[in-house]
């Protein structure tokens, strides 16, 4: 495996990080998790405005430019022989020496890292993932909206809860506020249909603002759709009549099974991929391929 490591292309073993960097002492930075399609990274440019943006709110001063990213990720991929990729870019604080830091970050340190894409087969997307609603509660992030940062206990904890509960493989977690609004999955972004509305959680629930996210939102306003973001309970998912997830790597994934904190399972709908779970995939995909057209081109 080769990985990036400040612009540069070394062994896995070769790319290193100083002791002192305050990304390992004190959680200091962000990541990026995205995927390539033919070897084109998709919405590159909302995910470096996010990670530029939580980098102003630490302090620090990364100043990697897109055209930068975009030459290093393609060398990142032909060093590793992919083309279609899961990509994880990291910038930590650098070495700031031993004890709190009341300063900006100079020297950050970017990790670019790649792996092939997990296996996303055409059943997922006909016939769901189960989502399980977890006892592991989404807490409020310590800034005004959630960074996507490296202080990623909480979901670690509902990855193990997950995966200690019997869930089925491949299913997924739902993390609630402490006061018991739905809030968002381990990995991905929640989504429902209830009469004819398509709702979300507020990002003032302490969710993320996933990017695929926000392009789901746009797409079904482009659809004629109504859009809904607030506070919703745990009842309210467990009467929609769709269900799905939102992630960069995974697009749109139905959820047609909900299971509950006490194992109970419900069936969403039919039981299958809703259509308006269907008719935004279809727009998500028609809208990459669209943008991977316009790469190829030479536009970007």
């Amino acid at each position: 495996m080769r990985i990036g490591l400040n612009g540069a292309v070394l062994e896995a073993g070769k790319a290193v990080i100083p002791a002192l960097d305050h990304g390992l002492l004190y959680g200091i930075g962000l990541f990026e998790t995205f995927r390539t399609y033919g070897g084109v990274p998709y919405a590159l440019d909302r995910r470096l405005a996010r990670l530029r943006q939580g980098c102003e709110t630490l302090g620090i001063r990364w100043t990697m430019t897109d055209a930068e990213v975009r030459r290093w990720l393609a060398a990142v991929l032909e060093a590793n022989g992919l083309a279609d990729a899961y990509v994880r870019l990291t910038v930590t604080a650098g070495d700031a020496g031993l004890g709190l830091n009341d300063g900006p970050y100079e020297r950050p340190n970017t990790l670019l890292m790649v792996k092939p894409l997990p296996p996303l087969g055409g059943r997922l997307y006909r016939e769901g993932r189960e989502l399980r609603i977890l006892r592991t509660p989404r807490g409020m992030p310590e800034t005004p909206v959630r960074l996507k940062s490296l202080h990623y206990m909480t979901n670690v904890l509902a990855k193990r809860e997950l995966a200690a509960s019997g869930a089925p493989a491949g299913a997924e977690g739902l993390m609630l506020t402490r006061e018991g609004w739905l809030a968002e999955g381990i990995v991905s972004n929640l989504f429902f249909v209830k009469d004819g509305i398509v709702r979300t959680p507020a990002i003032a629930t302490g969710i993320l603002p996933g990017i695929t996210r926000a392009l789901t939102l746009e797409l079904a306003r482009s659809e004629g759709l109504e859009t809904e973001e607030g506070y919703y309970t745990a009842a309210d998912l467990l009467m929609a009549d769709e269900v799905w997830l939102t992630g960069s790597v995974q697009e749109i994934v139905p959820v047609t099974r909900i299971a509950e904190a006490d194992g109970t399972v419900r069936t969403v709908g039919s039981g299958l991929a809703g259509p308006v779970t269907t008719r935004l995939l279809e727009a998500y995909r028609a809208k990459v391929r669209r943008s991977i057209g316009a790469a190829a081109e030479g536009v970007w």
